[in-house]
């Protein structure tokens, strides 16, 4: 009962970061994911800690922070099979147009993107880049590829750029992010009943 009244509560959700400016709304998103009741584990590609620190994901979440040496760290093979067998959900907030691409691809040079080739949750991804990328007829053929795969969708939206320019391409917001989580989760507890 309760679960259904809060699909958040107790859930495992991999929130990757990618290398955008819009990192640190992912850490505000993580925070408000955490208080929501799910358990959070962050994982940075290289690109993201250039704009955070695993220590800021940490330090909201309760959780460790993962970044790409841990792949070869201790747990070695098993941490990404580990993090994407236990999730029910995969998020990729801020999503840049190299990582919309490597997920399309299959490439898998990163923590993130072998977490991502594992899981079989679902996958809602943000994505973050300045208009022209976004709009590049790469980025939307990665983005009709991914969305045939059954890959969800959230913004970008139409906004002020770090580029300084106006365009469609800032990520969407935590609390937007958050609402969207809510109901993929709440639609997959209806759809386990």
């Amino acid at each position: 009962m309760t679960e259904t009244l809060n699909p958040l509560l107790n859930k495992r959700i991999v929130l990757g970061v990618t290398g955008s400016i819009a990192s640190y709304k992912a850490a505000d998103l993580a925070s408000k994911l955490t208080q929501s009741g799910a358990q959070v584990d962050a994982i940075l590609t290289a690109g993201a800690t250039r704009f955070v620190t695993p220590l800021v994901f940490q330090s909201v979440s309760g959780r460790r922070a993962y970044i790409d040496a841990d792949l070869w760290g201790d747990q070695a093979h098993v941490l990404h099979i580990g993090l994407a067998h236990h999730a029910d959900l995969l998020l990729i907030a801020p999503a840049t147009a190299n990582t919309l691409a490597k997920l399309a691809h299959g490439v898998s040079d990163n923590l993130l993107c072998v977490t991502a080739l594992a899981a079989t949750c679902p996958l809602l991804v943000a994505p973050a880049m300045d208009g022209g990328m976004f709009s590049h007829p790469a980025t939307q053929a990665n983005i009709a590829l991914l969305s045939a795969r059954g890959v969800q969708f959230c913004g970008p939206e139409e906004g002020h750029l770090a580029s300084g320019l106006s365009a469609k391409g800032r990520m969407s917001e935590p609390l937007t992010l958050l609402g969207r989580v809510r109901y993929l989760l709440a639609r997959g507890a209806i759809a386990g009943t």
